[in-house]
């Protein structure tokens, strides 16, 4: 019993999950401090992009409500821009192509030229 415990938690896949929280938390301080940036810059353009204060028809939370999409439109913004374009260009740079060469037969071609072996004998 205490073995299966032991053995859960030196799994590897629990580490690779810990270390991935662990830095997902301090991923996000470090957006949201930007997005605090970008929303201080869009603030010095053209007015602070708080609603907090807003309530239309007397409900209090919609302007809440309204700067945490904006807040989070922005984030969602510096990180496809700031990292997922970024990664997928790299990815793509030093991705090694899996092409085979001309006249190579294709696996499908393989499989089937087995299986008519075997069906000979």
């Amino acid at each position: 019993m205490i073995q299966g415990f032991k053995d859960f938690l030196l799994r590897g896949n629990l580490i690779d999950i810990a270390v991935a929280f662990i830095i997902g938390g301090a991923f996000a301080t470090v957006t949201t401090a930007f997005t605090k940036v970008v929303v201080e810059l869009l603030a010095k353009l053209g007015g602070s992009p708080n609603f907090d204060s807003w309530q239309p028809f007397g409900m209090n939370s919609i302007g809440p409500f309204l700067t945490a999409l904006v807040a989070f439109i922005i984030m969602a913004f510096v990180v496809y821009f700031g990292i997922v374009v970024p990664y997928e260009r790299l990815k793509k740079l030093t991705e090694k192509p899996t092409e085979t060469e001309p006249g190579a037969p294709t696996t499908e071609e393989l499989l089937a030229e087995i299986r008519d072996l075997l069906k000979k004998g």
